[in-house]
């Protein structure tokens, strides 16, 4: 049997390092026939021993893209705007997967999400659907914490608050967080030596950096270090950031109206560290349930979900950012139910978005897509 020809798009930036690493350590390169593009560089050598090509092809050379099978790219919208239509205007009948968000609402894709709507997805496999997106990333960490809760279908709504990593603006803004980390500490360097010395002389000088001309602010325009940034994506108009369009709209998408309708909204901020989203969500469930009930449905929701003990030491030590970075993890901790109605409950929870919330949904399809 002929394996697929897969090109590989992108792979040099965050999510497709992480997308790459990932696909080495499962192996997956021995299913497929794997060819590398590169929209700045073709024609170099290619670093991968598990190349077809000792040579990277050119991505925006629309002969070689149609030689392939599949076509896995995390190279950004813009790629895809220009790239996508003219591929399938001329004819080329091959699977494209996307990590970027251009394609995510089109009436032909599907958000992947396997572990949510695997259903979903064999049957738009098997009436020929051939394009495959990546989800926000929230919302894929979203649903596969409350997973659980949603297959039972007893959520009526979710109110998100997000408190989202400099990552998910890319690499570059990952840089100028610690840039800007850098820059504050140098500034109160000599102070914070002087343990005798004033705290508020620290707290001021620190505010007054904030302002200077030379602070590093080129990425998210304003500070994050030290402070936070109460808005994420573009303005829709009415207070109603894109980022919180895409929780409600993104949500019925995957669940593809498999279950009653889930209202989702809230407000998503982008706070002071490296790698993955952190949510505190507020549910309102259709029925009255013991808050061990509710635990042993969030835990049995699928493999991923770790449930942390809601009292403080655990809660402290286990659900954290750093606890899960770099892991396929999904953290649930602070479950509890709350005064304002029987029937809502409070939780918080943390994944990597660069894995579950970006790199993994792609792995997973491509693997489901080449056995088939």
């Amino acid at each position: 049997m002929n394996k697929h020809k897969v090109g590989i798009v992108g792979w040099r930036g965050m999510v497709g390092s992480v997308l790459i690493k990932r696909m080495i350590e499962e192996k997956d390169f021995e299913k497929f026939s794997t060819f590398f593009f590169s929209t700045s560089q073709a024609g170099d050598d290619c670093p991968f021993r598990f190349s077809e090509s000792n040579k990277l092809l050119d991505a925006n050379n629309l002969d070689d893209l149609k030689k392939m099978d599949i076509i896995l790219t995390c190279q950004g919208s813009d790629f895809t705007e220009k790239v996508y239509p003219k591929l399938r205007d001329h004819s080329w009948q091959g699977h494209w997967i996307d990590a970027a968000s251009f394609l995510r609402m089109n009436e032909d894709s599907v958000i992947i999400l396997d572990p949510i709507n695997r259903n979903l997805i064999d049957k738009k496999l098997e009436t020929g659907n051939k394009t495959w997106v990546g989800g926000n990333c929230t919302v894929s960490l979203m649903l596969l914490a409350i997973n659980g809760l949603i297959k039972e279908n007893i959520v009526e709504w979710v109110s998100s608050m997000t408190y989202q990593a400099a990552s998910g603006a890319g690499a570059n803004n990952m840089r100028e967080l610690l840039k800007q980390m850098g820059y504050l500490h140098q500034t109160v360097s000599d102070l914070l030596e002087d343990k005798n010395g004033s705290i508020l002389e620290i707290d001021q000088t620190i505010t007054n950096t904030f302002q200077d001309q030379s602070f590093p602010k080129e990425n998210f325009l304003v500070p994050l270090a030290g402070s936070l940034i109460p808005w994420i994506d573009s303005d829709l108009g009415g207070g109603l950031s894109k980022e919180e369009w895409k929780g409600h709209n993104e949500t019925l998408k995957i669940l593809d109206h498999h279950y009653d309708p889930i209202k989702v909204d809230g407000l998503c901020v982008r706070i002071g560290t490296m790698r993955c989203h952190s949510q505190a969500l507020t549910i309102k469930l259709n029925q009255n349930l013991s808050e061990d009930d509710i635990l042993d449905k969030i835990s049995n929701g699928n493999e991923w979900v770790k449930v942390i003990s809601n009292n403080r030491d655990e809660t402290i030590q286990n659900l954290s950012p750093a606890k899960v970075s770099g892991k396929l993890d999904i953290l649930v901790g602070r479950v509890r139910k709350l005064k304002l109605d029987e029937n809502i409950v409070s939780l918080f929870t943390i994944g990597d978005q660069l894995l579950w919330g970006a790199a993994e949904p792609l792995r997973r399809i491509l693997s489901i897509i080449t056995v088939k």
